[in-house]
């Protein structure tokens, strides 16, 4: 495996954090969830009982850890932790700055202690500034504050959300590439460093194009009304029978082809059409054209033709034909995940793999405090001290 030198410790809830430990343990890090007695809320959102096995959302971003609960809000619980993190490389957290720093675990509480450890805070806005501690979702913080929202809805549309998780995905992968990055500055340094990540610094990036236009001239044009969009031949298409598809030509010497596609090369060469088109009237008229043209075709045949024409087009697909494309199974979108029970199912990878070498899920996502006393002993507390952390309430184990 890729990583199984690698020791990474996760007290982080919902996706960015635990998204990020996740991409860690599909690469074959040993991963330690750490909880509170009530555990990760995205343990409720689905079922996970011997009738209907395997939390689909829990799974995907927690397959593959161990998992134990503390109370770090006590000062025993605060020191078990500080156990398992002394021989950790990477811990990883979204927890809010102020509640770590009243727990005396933010950075500079345990760098001292902890030099070698490579700490990446996942927060909401940052780590400094007036809003430093809001609570944030990635329907928050990266899809509406980060300007994805209203770069992404046209105006004559009520704001709609992004799909749950989206956001946060997005930023596991931003705190996954950073701590690599910072492992190898350890590798010269032998000293561990914060890593800081935040969705609305995250989703600013992925709208970097739009805001670096914003940034460089003061304005730019965004989610405007299909009707109003200056690329006729750009955009989404209705087949004849029924199917939205995507078309998205690589400049203007790919006008002819697509004219030839639909049947119309009479019109490569009119002057009114071909790319870029300074009349908006006639970036109409053009859009019309397409239009009745591909809702005289059938989706299969505008993927034919466009093929043929070498035209960048796809078809918009659901999310169940995704599940049976087998480009996405060749392309390794999906997984067998172990349920815990002595089964599996198909869930969606990470979304990078190394041919040659073994990754992917190592195991199920843990029960709630599964691995505590394990985990505890091997950090070097005695079998009696774990007990008397259960006894205190401190520590929980599985039931």
């Amino acid at each position: 495996m890729l990583l199984n030198d690698l020791k990474v410790v996760e007290f982080a809830t919902f996706v960015a954090g635990p998204g990020c430990a996740a991409i860690f343990a599909d690469w074959g890090a040993q991963v330690i969830k750490v909880e509170s007695a009530t555990g990760d809320p995205t343990r409720n959102y689905f079922p996970d009982t011997a009738e209907s096995p395997g939390n689909p959302v829990f799974s995907l971003e927690n397959r593959g850890k161990r998992g134990i609960v503390l109370d770090t809000g006590k000062p025993e619980g605060r020191e078990a932790l500080l156990a398992v993190l002394k021989d950790a490389d990477i811990f990883v957290t979204n927890l809010r700055p102020g509640a770590l720093k009243r727990a005396r675990i933010d950075f500079d509480s345990l760098h001292g202690e902890l030099p070698k450890l490579i700490y990446a805070s996942v927060s909401g806005y940052g780590l400094e500034g007036a809003e430093a501690d809001l609570p944030a979702f990635d329907l928050t913080g990266f899809w509406t504050r980060s300007g994805i929202a209203a770069s992404t809805i046209p105006t004559d549309q009520e704001p709609f959300p992004c799909r749950p998780g989206f956001g946060d995905h997005v930023t596991a992968l931003a705190t996954a590439s950073a701590v690599l990055a910072a492992l190898h500055e350890r590798g010269r340094t032998g000293i561990g460093r914060l890593v800081e990540t935040s969705l609305i610094r995250t989703g600013a990036y992925a709208i970097g194009w739009d805001f670096g236009v914003q940034l460089r001239y003061g304005e730019v044009t965004t989610a405007q009304p299909r009707n109003e969009r200056p690329a006729a031949t750009s955009g989404f298409f209705h087949s004849r029978d029924e199917r939205w598809f995507c078309m998205v030509p690589r400049g203007p010497r790919c006008f002819p082809a697509i004219m030839g596609a639909i049947g119309r090369a009479d019109l490569a060469s009119d002057p009114r059409y071909i790319p870029p088109i300074a009349n908006l009237d006639d970036v109409r008229a053009l859009r019309a054209i397409l239009d009745a043209a591909f809702a005289a075709l059938s989706l299969a045949e505008i993927g034919e033709r466009l093929n043929t024409a070498d035209v960048i087009w796809s078809p918009m697909a659901t999310l169940a034909e995704v599940a049976a494309d087998p480009q996405a199974r060749a392309a390794g979108c999906i997984v067998e995940t172990p349920d815990g029970r002595g089964g599996s199912f198909a869930a969606p990878a990470t979304p990078a793999r190394f041919p040659g070498l073994a990754h992917g899920p190592a195991g199920a996502a843990p029960r709630l405090g599964q691995h505590t006393r394990e985990v505890l002993e091997q950090a070097g507390l005695s079998a009696a001290q774990v007990e008397a952390l259960i006894a205190a309430g401190v520590a929980v184990t599985a039931s």
